[in-house]
């Protein structure tokens, strides 16, 4: 490890950290209310809500309706503006280079961020909707570029520790906002709108280190043909090795992209080749979101509520240090152990966490003592989650395709990904408000159908090159 090293990997994984901030930011306030500003003088509100001001101060407090449609559009268009961003990822990235693209994409995280925090100057809700929208175009391009040139700059023997650094910066961005959204500090209607825009501390953080990270030595060789500029990166990031057995190896990795030509969306799709491959690589996704973690994540405060747990915020953030604390043990074991048999456990442990918060939930008005087996359930969930389901198919998609149509695989994955989240942020709370206690019945039926899905159809890739995958499928 080098000064430079650490420098860049920190620094590019800060847009991770806004991604995770985005997430749980969004948990802390919980309750949205739209209301005059005669209620805000009148002292009627409850601490740690979130008002939203209507343009003509009309009170829609009495209209559950639009109360939970703009609540439920302000979770949610942070991943409209992910799905949107998901494709121009690799283009964006090929174009200017990963240190220029993530220094441009910057603006979007700045601009989003201002929006949010000057809410209480406009129409509030409108504000707010927009900022979440403009900050998920930004993270959905992020979350693109930053393991694209983490991957590239870190050598060989410590790549998969580097790339495991993002999945720990959300969990620490989701920790933060969760601390920050207490009553006392940020989380009361005097200091709300700088809570929600103040990732843009960490985009500007980022903005100025970006200028003093190198470029990654893999674009400018086998992207630009740059030789020379190559090396003096390599120097910068490795310190006084030699880069010649590094080059050496661009070279192989040049002439095997020049042999295998690039796969389009379309072909990915129309092609028997890939379809085994993308029908998992959708799945994966698709099980990560519809697991009910961004339930979790997003409603937890309330779901601890319904619980009967008397200081809520807390045991949210209690979840927040079990995400973080599991993130750091799973680094390790995606090592040790494979990536199907994680991904199976994960699971069915969280299949039988959210039968056991159902029936905790349910059985909460006979016996006051369930409040703990929902809180445990909660709890188990999320360490479940972290196990496999979470880092896993962040990951899995590139040791699923070879060169030619990992690009447009993983366009297409972190699109499923993204659209996902959008379902389950914009439709959770109609579904939790019809459903009660019940509500997680639905994802423990889900995640029975990942889980066979899984054992049937997910390969184990670890260790396995991409042609032994193929044969896997082909089998």
């Amino acid at each position: 490890l080098t000064g430079t090293l650490v420098l860049s990997v920190f620094t590019a994984v800060l847009g991770f950290f806004q991604y995770g901030y985005s997430l749980g930011v969004i948990n802390a306030p919980q309750k949205v209310s739209q209301a005059p500003q005669a209620m805000h003088s009148q002292g009627t509100r409850a601490s740690g809500q979130l008002w939203l001001v209507s343009d003509n101060g009309e009170d829609l407090a009495t209209s559950p309706h639009i109360l939970t449609m703009y609540w439920s559009l302000s979770v949610s268009m942070f991943a409209v503006g992910g799905m949107v961003s998901s494709f121009p990822v690799g283009w964006i990235g090929d174009q200017l280079g990963r240190v220029k693209a993530m220094l441009v994409v910057n603006v979007l995280s700045i601009a989003g961020n201002l929006l949010m925090g000057l809410a209480k100057f406009g129409p509030s809700h409108m504000l707010i909707i927009a900022g979440r929208a403009v900050t998920g175009l930004y993270c959905g391009l992020s979350s693109g570029l930053v393991p694209m040139y983490v991957s590239e700059v870190s050598p060989t023997a410590l790549r998969g520790a580097l790339g495991t650094l993002h999945q720990l910066a959300i969990v620490t961005g989701i920790l933060i906002s969760q601390v920050l959204g207490l009553d006392f500090l940020l989380g009361n209607d005097e200091m709300w709108p700088l809570l929600l825009g103040l990732s843009g501390v960490a985009a500007l953080l980022q903005f100025f280190l970006l200028l003093l990270c190198p470029e990654s030595p893999r674009y400018l060789y086998i992207k630009l043909g740059k030789v020379e500029e190559a090396k003096k990166s390599l120097k910068r990031l490795r310190g006084n090795c030699d880069p010649m057995k590094e080059i050496a190896e661009m070279e192989k990795e040049k002439q095997e992209a020049a042999s295998e030509k690039k796969v389009s969306i379309r072909q990915l799709f129309t092609s028997s080749k890939y379809r085994q491959a993308v029908i998992v690589a959708l799945m994966v996704q698709v099980s990560q979101q519809f697991s009910g973690i961004n339930a979790i994540f997003y409603y937890s405060t309330n779901i601890f509520e319904r619980a009967g747990v008397d200081q809520p915020v807390y045991a949210t953030i209690g979840v927040g240090v079990v995400n973080t604390v599991f993130t750091v043990i799973s680094v390790f074991l995606v090592e040790k152990a494979g990536r199907r048999s994680l991904f199976l456990a994960g699971l069915m442990g969280m299949l039988i966490s959210a039968v056991a918060m159902t029936v905790g939930l349910v059985l909460l008005s006979q016996f006051a003592w369930m409040s703990y087996v929902s809180m445990v359930a909660i709890f188990l969930f999320v360490i479940f989650f972290e196990v496999g389901p979470g880092p896993i198919p962040w990951f899995i998609v590139a040791e699923l395709f070879s060169q030619g149509p990992r690009p447009a695989a993983i366009a297409v994955a972190g699109f499923c990904n993204w659209a996902c989240n959008f379902i389950v942020g914009m439709c959770f709370q109609y579904i939790a408000d019809l459903c009660g206690p019940y509500v997680f019945v639905i994802f423990a039926a889900l995640l029975l159908v990942f889980f066979l899905f899984a054992y049937f159809k997910v390969p184990e890739t670890k260790g396995k090159s991409f042609e032994e995958i193929a044969a896997v499928f082909r089998r």
